[in-house]
């Protein structure tokens, strides 16, 4: 006779007959419920501990936001450049595209030659992709750089 460890979460539910008390096996679930609950656990204990202990002392220089070590300098709510929000959501997109690379990585040998072409054209519509963001300056950052003509040009073009 085997003797198995089994959880189960009792409750009532309601059916035609009546409140009814069920009960339901979590076997696969208590691990999840058991870090949940020291995790939650051990947050809420550290939280409270650092409102009991902490000193409470407030001055202004310790309730302005920590800007690493530097004044703050401006409004919170300065506008930023488009490009700023195109270099995150490409780099978001590619991101992306790369936590797909992972399972095909593990899928390889199941995959075989056909696997492997689907893979050269992934990374052909990314390469092609990534050029053209390229192409259209989206991943400059800085201002143009404006080429000088030389003085030898210059005579050149005079004569």
């Amino acid at each position: 006779m085997s003797h198995e460890l089994t959880f189960e979460v009792a409750f009532y539910s309601m059916s035609r007959f009546g409140k009814v008390f069920t009960t339901m096996p979590v076997d696969g679930w208590l691990g999840v419920i058991i870090m949940t609950v020291l995790g939650v656990g051990f947050a809420g204990t550290m939280i409270g501990l650092s409102l009991l202990l902490g000193p409470k002392n407030p001055t202004p220089e310790k309730l302005a936001p920590y800007e690493c070590g530097m004044p703050a300098v401006g409004g919170a709510r300065e506008r930023h450049s488009v490009k700023f929000y195109l270099v995150a959501m490409i780099f978001l997109l590619f991101d992306i595209e790369i936590a797909f690379l992972y399972p095909w990585a593990l899928a390889l040998r199941d995959l075989g030659w056909p696997g492997y072409i689907q893979i050269v054209m992934f990374f052909l519509v990314l390469v092609v992709g990534y050029v053209y963001v390229w192409r259209k300056g989206v991943l400059d950052w800085g201002p143009a750089v404006r080429v000088r003509p030389s003085a030898t040009s210059v005579q050149r073009e005079a004569a």
